[in-house]
C-alpha cells in the first residue's frame, strides 16, 4: 500500500474515517492525503418571475470567497500539525461534483485504498438522492473502507468477508489479503443462506474449501449463515461473531441495472454500524 485518499467535508463521520487513515498509513507507512470538494453553485439565480437575481448572485459570491479561505487556512493548520508524522501527509482543495473531484483525485494518486465517513441512507431517500459515499463504493478502482463511529485501527482483528466464492470473488482476494496481514486480522468467510438463495451446507462448503486453497489463505474460518435477506444474513452475523470490520465485494452496476438489480454491497455500507471494505469486481 502506497498511498490512501480520504475525502473529508469536515463532518463527524469523516473525522473519524481520518482518525483511522492516520492509524493504517502509519501502520503502512504510506502517503495520505485529504481531498475537500467545494460545490460550485450556479453562475444565475432566477426569481419566480424568471428575472435574474443579481443580489443573491453577489452573496454566493462573497459567501464563497470567504468559505475557499477558510477551508485553505484549515488546512495548512492540519498539515502543519502532522509535518513530523511518519507517514506523508498532504491536502487539496478540489471544486465542483464532489463524486468527480474525488474519482478524478483516486485516479491522480492512483490511491491504493479510500477511507471515507459515511452517514448512512435507505428507503426512498437513497433511491431519489444516493450519496457520493455510495457512487464511490460503487465505481472505485481500489478498495473503499466506509466508517461511521470511531474505530482504533489496532481494534480491527475480524473480518468477515460475506460472498457466495464464485469466480468474481477472486477477482478481490488479493485486495483483502493485504488487509489482512496490515490488521494482522483473521478472516471469517460466510456464505448467507436465504429463502430465496438456498445452498446445501456440503455445497458451500466444498466450494469455499477450493475458495480458500486456490487463493492461499490462512488463519481463516468458514461459516454459513441463514438469513432472510443476504443484506440482513451479513449484518447479524457480524453482530453475532462481535465482528470489527465487514468485508464484501461489488459488481459496480450502474444506471438502469442498478436500479433493477440493486446492490447488496452497498445496502450493507448504509445499514451496518461497523466499518465496511468494499471493492468492485474486476472485469
Amino acid at each position: 500500500m502506497k498511498s490512501i485518499l480520504v475525502p473529508f467535508d469536515f463532518s463527524e463521520e469523516a473525522e473519524n474515517a481520518f482518525q483511522l487513515a492516520q492509524e493504517i498509513a502509519a501502520k503502512a507507512s504510506c502517503k495520505l492525503k485529504l481531498v475537500h470538494v467545494i460545490e460550485i453553485p450556479t453562475t444565475q439565480h432566477f426569481n419566480t418571475m424568471g428575472e435574474v437575481n443579481m443580489e443573491e448572485n453577489f452573496i454566493d459570491k462573497i459567501y464563497m470567497v470567504d468559505l475557499v479561505e477558510k477551508r485553505k487556512k484549515q488546512f495548512k493548520e492540519m498539515e502543519e500539525a502532522h509535518s513530523v508524522k511518519s507517514y506523508d501527509f498532504s491536502t487539496t482543495l478540489s471544486f465542483g461534483n464532489p463524486y468527480a473531484g474525488i474519482s478524478s483525485e483516486i485516479t491522480e494518486i492512483k490511491a491504493d485504498l479510500v477511507i471515507m465517513g459515511s452517514k448512512g441512507s435507505s428507503g426512498l431517500e437513497e433511491l431519489l438522492i444516493g450519496s457520493n459515499t455510495e457512487k464511490v463504493v460503487r465505481l472505485s478502482r481500489c478498495p473503499v473502507i466506509t466508517v461511521k463511529a470511531p474505530v482504533k485501527a489496532d481494534q480491527l482483528k475480524t473480518i468477515v468477508f460475506a460472498s457466495d466464492f464464485g469466480e468474481d470473488s477472486k477477482k478481490v482476494v488479493k485486495e483483502l489479503k493485504d488487509l489482512q496481514e496490515l490488521l494482522g486480522a483473521k478472516i471469517r468467510l460466510v456464505k448467507v443462506n436465504t429463502p430465496n438463495s438456498f445452498e446445501k451446507s456440503k455445497v458451500s462448503l466444498e466450494k469455499i474449501k477450493a475458495f480458500i486453497k486456490a487463493n492461499d489463505l490462512q488463519n481463516v474460518q468458514i461459516d454459513i449463515y441463514n438469513g432472510d435477506t443476504e443484506e440482513e444474513g451479513i449484518i447479524e452475523f457480524a453482530d453475532e461473531v462481535d465482528a470489527d470490520i465487514i468485508a464484501m465485494a461489488t459488481h459496480g452496476r450502474t444506471g438502469f441495472m442498478h436500479l433493477l438489480s440493486g446492490s447488496i454491497a452497498e445496502d450493507v455500507v448504509n445499514s451496518a454500524k461497523r466499518p465496511v471494505w468494499t471493492m468492485r469486481f474486476k472485469k
